[in-house]
């Protein structure tokens, strides 16, 4: 019998495309399983007071194990001296940004970075968290309990919910019993989120002391950000705003990089690209069929993302899952379906969608 032909490979990719999506889903179903079984059991592993007792009646009999002589709050005091120290001597933005994660590792279990560009936050660097992250590609679209301390409207979130979750998702399946994110400030502006969280014990130990280094790598970072648009800084060779050994064409055009190694737009496979139209039509196509008063209704008055936020965010995980949050960040294949289909190609008519 001869080879397959070049024809047969659709069906062979269709037939392959939908064992891997049933595997995928069985998977998650068992990680599901497992991580729901180990949060239950990490709920009830606390020493008792008889262990405690029998732990505090040990230390001071045993040598090395006595009290510290040192008082614990000076001690404190000290490492939080030595991270502010660590976090003012940036020299340049990326600096800053691997100094604060570096000053954060003694004083949290794990800690991670978002940059945010255009709506959307996007994993920078972490510590902590498991070597393998992040554990799939893309940004994080905010939900809105996040939404709320990017708009200024509260200095931090202490409180588990889905923007914890959103921006867990990428680095570890296990949720920490104390958390926090929050945001580096640039000019009033939200640039940077900053998630911390106690790993496997049950409290954050110095969240003031976390909040403090946000305010000063945000102090540091207004300053690097005032060196470089002051023009007496300039040398020969560079031009106003650019530091000296870098040329105006790789200067930053932003406060914070974007991300870690960027790689440039690069041109989409004909065949990737042809895949990705049919799903962003089937997604849209999906949503229209569903909701057709809705539809309807945002062609005339517009702002259909308000009246389909929850449906239109769940056909783009879908496509990003699929394709990757890079390929529509950079070709828009999905957001251009949206407003061709749903919008009959008037953009305004989508309204205030964080990723159009």
């Amino acid at each position: 019998m001869s080879d397959p032909s070049p024809a047969d490979q659709p069906p062979h990719d269709a037939l392959r495309s939908e064992l891997e999506a049933w595997l995928n889903q069985q998977n998650q179903v068992l990680l599901e399983e497992v991580i729901a079984t180990w949060q239950g059991a990490v709920a009830g592993f606390r020493p008792d007071e008889a262990l405690l007792d029998r732990l505090r009646a040990a230390m001071p009999s045993r040598s090395g194990f006595g009290p510290s002589p040192a008082n614990p709050a000076g001690v404190a005091d000290q490492s939080l001296a030595s991270a502010l120290d660590l976090v003012e001597g940036a020299t340049s933005q990326g600096d800053l940004l691997k100094r604060l994660l570096d000053a954060l590792v003694p004083l949290v279990e794990r800690s991670a970075l978002f940059v945010l560009k255009q709506g959307l936050a996007s994993l920078y660097a972490h510590r902590g968290f498991e070597a393998g992250a992040p554990l799939k590609p893309g940004a994080v679209v905010p939900p809105p309990d996040l939404e709320s301390v990017i708009q200024g409207l509260g200095r931090s979130l202490r409180k588990k919910g889905p923007g914890y979750a959103a921006l867990l998702a990428p680095l570890s399946p296990f949720e920490a019993a104390d958390m926090a994110v929050l945001p580096l400030r640039h000019k009033r502006k939200t640039v940077a989120l900053l998630l911390v969280d106690s790993g496997l014990r049950q409290g954050l130990d110095h969240p003031e002391f976390v909040r403090a280094l946000v305010l000063a790598a945000s102090a540091t970072l207004a300053s690097l950000a005032a060196g470089k648009e002051d023009p007496s800084h300039t040398q020969p060779g560079t031009s106003p705003g650019t530091s000296p050994g870098i040329s105006s064409a790789s200067a930053p055009t932003q406060v914070v990089p974007e991300s870690i190694g960027a790689a440039p737009p690069q041109a989409l496979d004909p065949r990737t690209r042809a895949a990705a139209e049919r799903l962003a039509r089937v997604l849209v196509d999906d949503v229209e069929l569903y909701f057709p008063e809705k539809v309807a209704q945002a062609r005339v008055k517009g702002n259909l993302y308000r009246l389909l936020r929850d449906e239109l965010e769940r056909s783009r995980a879908t496509f990003v899952d699929r394709f990757g949050e890079s390929i529509e960040v950079q070709h828009r294949i999905f957001t251009s379906t949206v407003i061709h289909h749903l919008c009959e190609g008037d953009a305004s008519k989508l309204g205030e969608a964080p990723w159009a």
